[in-house]
């Protein structure tokens, strides 16, 4: 059996990322998407434009192939965090909307040009700026499930669901008489070791 092609090993672990970000948003309210559930406000809706942004950068203008629509909450003189939070004139579906499209853009970059193509990340410091697509790959794929674990975290303190992706959880079955006795144990073990 012949080993698959790096680059679409990459691209892999990169759409797997992208449907575990969106399929945190499956079955919530426009508000519980956009709850704010952390002291810096981390929220479901955030991290989906953000990592669309992410995307349309590092697959765009690093490889001098920009992705052809506006992204004001990228601008130099854009309000901090704008793209870490979706306004109430930004839906669910124009926010998915985009990062799909964005995705689009991101795979005829990520088609178009071999592991070793370069390209300059210019909010990247001067001395790390000249890059590869391998690089670019291996950055965003780790920043898009960075940003699904958070999603993780948040939708499980909205209502509970957990896992992975649909269909795959990678957590045990249990029901909720046992993750309770799991998190009171680990609460005895902490408060034990605090004690210390």
């Amino acid at each position: 059996m012949a080993a698959p092609e790096p680059k679409e090993v990459l691209h892999r672990y990169l759409r797997s990322a992208r449907d575990a970000l969106l399929w945190k948003l499956d079955g919530l309210s426009e508000y519980e998407i956009r709850r704010p559930l952390t002291p810096t406000g981390t929220n479901l809706l955030g991290l989906v434009k953000h990592v669309a942004g992410v995307e349309a950068g590092y697959f765009g203008e690093t490889f001098g192939r920009p992705f052809g629509e506006p992204l004001p909450w990228l601008d130099d003189d854009a309000e901090d965090n704008a793209d870490m939070w979706a306004t109430a004139d930004e839906s669910r579906d124009d926010i998915v909307a985009l990062y799909r499209r964005v995705w689009q853009h991101s795979d005829s970059t990520i088609a178009a040009l071999a592991l070793d193509a370069p390209g300059r990340v210019r909010w990247w410091p001067k001395e790390r700026s000249e890059v590869t697509l391998h690089q670019v790959l291996v950055h965003v794929i780790a920043e898009t499930h960075r940003h699904a674990g958070h999603a993780d975290i948040v939708r499980e303190l909205i209502d509970g669901t957990a896992g992975l992706q649909n269909g795959n959880l990678n957590l045990p079955r249990a029901d909720q008489a046992w993750w309770e006795s799991y998190r009171n144990r680990l609460e005895k073990v902490a408060s034990e070791a605090g004690s210390r």
